[in-house]
């Protein structure tokens, strides 16, 4: 038996914020409640959008919070990950979904992989 995560060892590690066959609103509902409240968007360059102050930011400079994790319920191949961060340049804490696996597209893929992963 193979582990699909092992295979991806550049992305952060899901651990337990699995959603458990959540949602994509579930999830986004669930970390709207922790405060998460803005949102993001990958942008080509490993750039994150962050839709409150319209600002731009290396991924790299931005901290990953919170991870949560679905797989689509009829094609588990659609995987989602939806990543609580704070902006470094207005403070806002909110989310952004991207996709990963063999079907995610190069600026989610990118700025998965560039997060700075600050959970403890």
């Amino acid at each position: 038996m193979t582990d699909d995560h092992a295979s991806q060892p550049s992305e952060p590690e899901p651990r337990e914020d699995v959603t458990d066959g959540r949602t994509i609103t579930d999830a986004m509902q669930r970390l709207e409640a922790e405060g998460y409240a803005g949102q993001f968007a990958a942008r080509d360059g490993g750039m994150l959008l962050c839709f409150t102050c319209r600002q731009e930011s290396p991924a790299a400079e931005v901290q990953l919070h919170r991870l949560l994790r679905t797989e689509g319920a009829s094609d588990a191949a659609d995987e989602t990950a939806i990543v609580a961060l704070t902006c470094p340049r207005c403070g806002t804490r909110g989310t952004v979904v991207l996709t990963y696996g063999p079907e995610s597209p190069p600026d989610d893929a990118e700025v998965l992989r560039l997060l700075e992963d600050a959970r403890s």
